[in-house]
């Protein structure tokens, strides 16, 4: 699916700053246009008063404005809009992001992406995510990308965790990314020895089987990723590790983005990622984007 415009929220805080940075790169990468949304309670503020609405809005009108300076400051040039919203965060972006996709008939529909950054304002000092970023990237029909770590050098490496073929829209994203910003890209296999052990075949066998599909699915993404980018440097790797999530994050020390399939847990689908998209989420040490999978 074609990728379309970026949405961005912001709060004013320095997470919320260098996501608006790096999704106006993003937008410019893509030749699309960037939207940043600040989220308020309106209602709230409406019941305390009408002077202290017209403040709210004031603030966030303000903020908006830096964003937006910020971003044409690094990509001048760059198609930008901004919009006070009156609904949760959460609600927020996931609405401006379904009402910028561009529609029209016989035409492709391009699929917004929306990018926070990893902890805004209102999170306390021991979450390193906040609530809104882990919201969206549970929710979301399109890509999110959570922005964390500092900015430093490109390592020019785009990473993509895969497991099955219902992570090729996954790889393909991380593809689509890699060539947009010279890079290379690795599709990392992760697996464990407790993850199979379910059954009363010999453990050797139950692995052997494991890893062989593993490597099976692996392979045929890799082929069809070479195929569909033929100019990209991919490369694959499986290994047994004691935490896939472990080595995701290792991994991220090397990259200048990791990329996940959404996995929602069972108990909450919809609301919350996986329990390895999760972990990664909250400790990586560059941008993470999660992509919803069927």
């Amino acid at each position: 699916m074609p990728e379309g415009p970026v949405v961005v929220g912001t709060d004013g805080s320095a997470g919320a700053a260098r996501a608006v940075l790096w999704a106006a790169q993003e937008a410019a990468l893509r030749h699309q246009p960037l939207h940043i949304v600040c989220a308020v309670d309106l209602d709230l503020a409406e019941r305390l008063g009408a002077d202290t609405a017209r403040r709210v809005r004031e603030a966030a009108r303000s903020l908006l404005a830096e964003a937006a300076a910020a971003a044409s400051g690094r990509v001048p040039g760059l198609a930008v809009s901004t919009e006070v919203g009156r609904e949760p965060a959460g609600d927020d972006l996931l609405r401006a992001a379904a009402a910028t996709a561009p529609r029209a008939p016989g035409v492709t529909t391009a699929e917004a992406t929306i990018v926070v950054g990893s902890r805004g304002l209102g999170g306390f000092s021991t979450l390193l995510l906040g609530s809104v970023g882990l919201t969206v990237a549970g929710r979301a029909r399109c890509p999110v990308v959570v922005v964390r770590g500092t900015e430093r050098p490109s390592s020019g490496v785009v990473v993509v965790g895969v497991r099955d073929e219902g992570d090729l829209e996954s790889v393909r994203f991380a593809g689509e990314t890699a060539r947009r910003h010279k890079a290379s890209l690795r599709l990392l296999s992760t697996w464990t020895y407790l993850q199979y052990v379910a059954s009363m075949a010999p453990l050797a066998d139950v692995v052997r089987v494991a890893v062989e599909a593993e490597a099976a699915a692996s392979t045929r993404m890799l082929g069809s990723v070479r195929e569909e980018f033929p100019d990209l440097e991919v490369s694959e790797e499986v290994v047994r590790v004691p935490s896939p999530a472990g080595e995701l994050v290792a991994a991220s020390l090397r990259a200048d983005l990791v990329v996940m399939g959404a996995r929602r847990t069972a108990h909450h689908v919809g609301r919350g990622p996986g329990r390895v998209t999760h972990a990664v989420l909250q400790h990586a040490h560059c941008p993470v984007a999660v992509v919803p999978r069927e």
